[in-house]
């Protein structure tokens, strides 16, 4: 199955993964222990996560240490710029017109 960035961030854990995967390499077991939940879990989220390109498990001896590929990120960050510029957009035209009614409101006045 082919996965992409944005079914890596869907689920919030795999979210905290990646926040705690980007600050240190850790192995393994280091980042199953930051979770209330079972081994088998978080490395079902690593799974999604290396299947993603977020992560890259690294061999170093007998561990193996999850490294963070933030790159994939930037795909998330094209998507919403787009949505960003629109709701720009639309905030910048709702400012002029509330600018026109108040200066119509203060010319009223005058």
């Amino acid at each position: 199955m082919r996965r992409d960035v944005f079914q890596a961030i869907a689920d919030p854990t795999r979210r905290e993964i990646i926040g705690v995967v980007a600050k240190q390499s850790l192995n393994l077991n280091s980042v199953a222990e930051t979770f209330d939940i079972s081994r088998q879990a978080v490395s079902k989220h690593i799974k999604i996560l290396t299947e993603c390109g977020l992560i890259v498990i690294q061999k170093q001896g007998r561990e193996s240490y999850c490294i963070a590929k933030l790159e994939k990120l930037s795909e998330v960050a094209n998507w919403v710029e787009q949505y960003k510029q629109v709701w720009e957009h639309k905030f910048d035209a709702l400012d002029n017109l509330l600018h026109q009614l108040q200066q119509n409101t203060d010319d009223q006045h005058n």
